[in-house]
């Protein structure tokens, strides 16, 4: 039997693996309430989005339901479905790999942009400005304007890359993020943002068209990252052993020098 390639799990689905065990062993209940993000966070050494895209996943698969305000509760698992076997990138993910690409190509974009760059770029951008939102038309003109951008370079593996990355938005993790912080006041943000962009490449500035396109992206992951509420985790038991396994360990905390402690214990006295 040929051997076949064997691909590391992403990080956030070690975790959702994790607690999806604790859960199947009654570590957590059905109507029991998770840790909050921030002590999951704490104990597996790795950032909230990271535990975010994990429970997201558990919610899309039909193990945890999230209450706005009040916390992550096990549900009955009856109704349950199978994770995904196919590859699925976490929504941050996603957005952190866009805004270093897509951040180079507003860039480049504000130095050869033409006019009827320029044109189709408005044409998206006021498309958008007539939509509601969120909703499929919305997310359509979203995309054209981020392609009209890198359309301007005039390389069409780009205008791809671009594409497929933003259409990764259809997945059922970021769709499941999305249903939770999208709205039309977050639909008006952007288009600030996506305004900002657009003035910066017509003007031909190549840093400010940069920031601004690394602004909107980063400000989208700001947006999905907000709090569920609940952050005090009273009720919920601790959570046992519960390790990242990302291969890394974390780092150990360095200790004072002789010279530090000195001045420490100086001023304490």
């Amino acid at each position: 039997m040929p051997l076949e390639a064997v691909e590391a799990r992403r990080l956030y689905r070690q975790i959702a693996d994790q607690l999806r065990s604790l859960i199947d062993s009654g570590e957590y209940a059905v109507g029991s309430r998770l840790p909050t993000e921030r002590e999951l966070a704490d104990q597996l050494k790795v950032s909230r989005p990271t535990v975010r895209e994990a429970l997201i996943a558990l919610e899309v698969e039909g193990r945890v339901r999230i209450r706005v305000g009040s916390g992550i509760y096990v549900i009955d698992p009856s109704d349950a479905t199978p994770a995904p076997s196919a590859v699925i990138e976490g929504p941050f993910e996603l957005l952190r790999a866009r805004e270093f690409l897509e951040s180079a190509i507003a860039e480049q974009a504000a130095r050869v942009a033409t006019k009827d760059d320029i044109a189709r770029i408005d044409a998206a951008l006021i498309a958008m400005e007539n939509v509601a939102h969120p909703g499929e038309a919305s997310m359509v003109h979203d995309r054209a304007f981020h392609i009209a951008i890198a359309g301007c370079l005039g390389n069409a593996v780009l205008v791809r890359v671009v594409g497929e990355l933003f259409d990764q938005r259809l997945n059922p993790y970021f769709a499941q993020l999305a249903h939770y912080f999208e709205n039309p006041g977050t639909w008006r943000t952007a288009l600030d943002e996506h305004r900002a962009v657009r003035d910066a490449i017509a003007a031909r500035r190549p840093m400010t068209a940069h920031d601004a396109m690394r602004d909107h992206l980063a400000h989208s992951q700001e947006r999905f990252a907000q709090n569920f509420g609940a952050e005090t985790g009273a009720g919920a038991p601790a959570a046992r052993k519960l390790v990242a396994r990302s291969g890394t360990q974390p780092a150990k905390p360095k200790r004072p020098s002789k010279k530090q402690a000195k001045s420490g214990s100086a001023r304490r006295r």
